[in-house]
């Protein structure tokens, strides 16, 4: 291969630009890849390396095969709650094979291009999911400053989770001694980040969150300080992930246990994925691919099924640290995934040995940078509706779950805006003494918000006049719905014994009419052309069986 083709494969598969930057910032990420899968473990009742290998399996296939380099995926909260109920009730072998179709699906969602739907989400359900997100990280980090290993296991693991606020109340917190050299700890790890972000030119030479991490473990080495390490949380010494068919019976019996779990699975996945990968194109000004993304979410978890992983998604947090911190290429999140594994091989003493507090402190400047604070002070400038979306995605992040949260925040903003736009319906009326006629014009939108309007103001039974005419050249006919109403409104005409014209209607509007077909008045110049929300193949087929009768090409 000549020498300067392999630079242009670099840049066009967003390999990298910076070299030191991306590899730097992956082992960041990797020291705090570490407890986050350890503590998601627990949750989903596996053991700690079927957590580790899943950061890792994710974290490599995502980075490869993904579609937004810098975004950083592994084992999560979001997914490691659903995943309790069936490690409980029927064994792990059938976590992996329902983590395997999981990913399967996602592959399918990808082919299909499904990604692109992630555009509906309103401006308003993403700040609240980034608040909301923020928040539960930072309760997440609360559980490491519980007494024993149960208070980990609870605290970390809950990004996502039903347990975010749960850490507040149960208390076992630490006491005396214990808790303020964790504090101290802690804040000396958030100052040091802070400094370094604050010279660029120290900056330059390591990522803030890098030095933030060997500075504090090295004092608590050197002064053989008593403080909680990765080690109190469970060993991180193992071997290579090994090929593992799930141990399953093959049986429709299987597939109706494990195909509602693979399938909330895999929307998690997505939905948090997705959402992260365009939060990162909006802090990095580029365009990440959604599609792409499905697929290698489903490859990654695939992936995992066969390898005794628990899958994964997208993570805000260590995301947010890698491009902190400067990784933009996907060689950022190929580093993370192979540090980790080497961790996992070779160096788990030293790792075990890293204290709780430097990467508790890492995740708060996490939560400082990902809280989306100007948001608080908008709130009192844009729409009610807006600010409640905002309030509601936000509380139900952080009290239930991040898929629901984001679901019906999409809902109330599509009920709000179909509000707001039924609302922009209206009638003008007029008598057209020289015609002898009655006039409706409709303005707006016409669709299921507003067709109550429209039969209340369009009145067959009270109209004086035996000739009348609705006019839609100010009016926009959306859906289905609307189509039924002007069906079913000719219907009451005719039965009244008048005579009834429909103007300005599209040719889409035409062809699907039914009932008040024959009532339509072309006008070739002055119709609008305008698609509705109908199957465009059958829609093409009507048109040109009509074109064949008329004697005209399809428009």
């Amino acid at each position: 291969m000549p020498a300067k083709t392999i630079p242009r494969l670099v840049r066009k598969f967003h390999l990298t630009t910076d070299p030191k930057a991306d590899i730097l910032s992956g082992i960041t990420v990797a020291l705090a890849l570490v407890p986050e899968a350890i503590a998601f473990a627990f949750v989903a009742k596996v053991d700690p390396l079927v957590g580790l290998y899943a950061a890792f399996i994710v974290g490599l296939i995502t980075s490869i095969f993904g579609g937004r380099s810098g975004m950083i995926s592994g084992a999560t909260g979001a997914m490691a709650v659903v995943m309790v109920g069936i490690v409980s009730f029927y064994g792990v072998e059938y976590l992996f094979a329902a983590v395997l179709l999981a990913g399967l699906i996602q592959i399918i969602a990808g082919l299909f291009h499904m990604g692109k739907f992630i555009r509906l989400v309103p401006h308003p359900v993403m700040l609240g999911f980034v608040n909301g997100l923020a928040i539960v990280i930072f309760l997440a980090q609360l559980g490491q400053f519980k007494g024993n290993k149960e208070g980990h296991e609870m605290g970390a693991a809950s990004e996502g989770g039903h347990s975010a606020i749960d850490v507040i109340f149960s208390g076992n917190w630490m006491q005396g001694t214990e808790m303020q050299l964790m504090i101290g700890l802690t804040l000396l790890t958030m100052l040091i980040i802070w400094a370094f972000q604050k010279i660029p030119k120290f900056g330059k030479l390591l990522p803030a969150p890098l030095v933030s991490i060997l500075a504090v473990s090295a004092l608590v080495i050197g002064l053989d300080l008593d403080t909680k390490t990765v080690g109190d949380l469970a060993s991180v010494a193992g071997g290579l992930p090994q090929f593992h068919i799930p141990m399953v019976p093959f049986t429709y019996e299987t597939l109706t246990i494990i195909f509602p779990v693979a399938l909330t699975l895999a929307a998690i996945g997505l939905i948090e994925s997705l959402l992260t990968l365009t939060l990162i194109d909006e802090m990095t000004d580029t365009r990440g691919r959604t599609s792409q993304e499905c697929i290698g979410q489903g490859l990654a978890n695939t992936t995992c099924g066969f390898f005794g992983a628990m899958g994964g998604c997208a993570m805000i947090g260590q995301s947010m640290i890698n491009i902190k911190s400067g990784g933009r290429g996907r060689l950022s999140g190929i580093t993370a995934a192979m540090t980790l594994l080497f961790f996992i091989l070779f160096a788990a003493n030293w790792i075990e040995m890293i204290p709780l507090a430097a990467l508790t402190g890492l995740m708060m400047m996490v939560v400082i940078g990902t809280f989306a604070w100007a948001s608080m002070g908008i709130l009192t400038k844009i729409p009610k509706e807006d600010a409640f979306v905002i309030f509601l995605v936000t509380s139900i992040t952080v009290a239930y779950d991040l898929a629901i949260a984001v679901i019906i925040g999409v809902i109330v903003s599509a009920l709000v805006y179909a509000w707001k736009s039924a609302n922009k319906f209206w009638v003008t009326v007029w008598h057209n003494k020289e015609d002898g006629n009655k006039v409706y014009k409709l303005h707006g939108p016409l669709f299921f918000g507003s067709i109550s309007k429209f039969r209340d103001e369009v009145d067959p039974k009270n109209d004086e006049e035996d000739d009348v005419v609705i006019d839609f050249s100010r009016a926009r006919v959306w859906d289905h719905s609307a189509l039924e109403a002007i069906d079913a409104m000719a219907v009451k005409y005719q039965e009244a014994g008048k005579k009834l014209h429909l103007v300005h209607l599209s040719p889409d509007c035409v062809l699907l009419l039914k009932q008040a077909k024959d009532m339509v008045e072309v006008n070739l110049i002055e119709d609008p052309n305008y698609g509705i929300l109908v199957d465009y193949a059958s829609v093409m087929d009507k048109k040109e069986r009509m074109a064949d009768r008329a004697g005209f090409e399809p428009a």
